[in-house]
C-alpha cells in the first residue's frame, strides 16, 4: 500500500489560558487546503486519515469531502509539542529567532519531549494502517511536520528526528508492505501549491 502524507496547512498562532491550543487554517491555509484537495496527485485515494488537532482536521476535510471518504481519526498522529498552551508556527518562531526555532535547525524537538517514545508511537500508528489497508491501496495521513520527520526518519535510518522541512499541505509517500518493508517514494511535493500565496487570497490578516 501507499502512504500519501500531506503536513496540514499554514494554521493561526494561538495562545490560551487554560487547557491546549489548538489553532485552525488562516484563509492562506484555508486555501492551501482546497488546492490540496483537488490537485492531479491525488487520485484512488481509499482512505483518508487525520490527526485530531484542528489544523490537520480542517486539512483533511476538502479532501474527504472530493472522495465521499469519513476521515478516521488516530490520536497517535498528534504533534510531539500536542497539549502545550501556546502554538506558534515555525515561521514566526524563525522571525523572533525564539529558542524552539534553534532546537529544531539542530534537529531536535523543543520541550520535555520524550524523543523515542514520540518516534515510537508514530512508527506504531503507521505499522498499524499499513497492517489494516493490506494491497495496492492509497491511505491519505494528514499530520504534521514533526510526524512526518518521525516515521520518513525512521524510514531511512535517521538519527535526528528533524531532518527536513515539509511545506504546509506537502506531499511525501512512502510505500509499505505488512511484512514491515518501506521505502520512501518522494518528499515535499508542491506544484500543486504554485502560485497560492497571500497576494491571491487577499485575506492575510492584520
Amino acid at each position: 500500500m501507499e502512504f500519501v502524507i500531506i503536513r496540514h496547512a499554514e494554521p493561526a498562532a494561538m495562545r490560551v489560558e487554560s487547557g491546549a491550543a489548538d489553532p485552525g487554517l488562516t484563509p492562506l491555509g484555508q486555501a492551501q487546503a482546497a488546492a490540496l484537495a483537488m490537485c492531479a496527485a491525488l487520485d484512488n485515494v481509499a482512505v483518508v486519515v487525520q490527526s485530531p488537532s484542528r489544523r490537520a482536521i480542517e486539512t483533511a476535510r476538502p479532501i474527504a469531502e472530493r472522495f465521499g471518504l469519513d476521515p478516521v481519526t488516530v490520536p497517535e498522529l498528534t504533534e510531539f509539542d500536542h497539549g502545550d498552551a501556546e502554538y506558534v508556527p515555525v515561521e514566526h518562531l524563525r522571525k523572533l529567532r525564539d529558542g524552539r526555532w534553534d532546537a529544531m535547525v539542530r534537529g531536535e524537538a523543543y520541550g520535555n519531549v520524550d524523543v523515542p517514545a514520540f518516534r515510537a508511537r508514530v512508527t506504531e500508528a503507521f505499522a498499524v494502517l499499513a497492517a489494516a489497508h493490506p494491497g495496492p491501496r492509497r491511505v491519505v495521513v494528514v499530520a504534521h511536520a514533526g510526524v512526518i520527520n518521525a516515521y520518513t526518519g525512521d524510514v531511512i535510518g535517521m538519527e535526528k528526528l528533524l531532518w527536513f522541512a515539509p511545506a504546509y499541505s506537502s506531499i511525501s509517500r512512502v510505500a509499505a508492505a505488512r511484512d514491515g518493508r518501506r521505502g520512501i517514494l518522494s518528499l515535499n511535493e508542491t506544484p500543486h501549491l504554485l502560485g497560492l500565496d497571500r497576494a491571491t487570497t487577499a485575506l492575510e490578516p492584520a
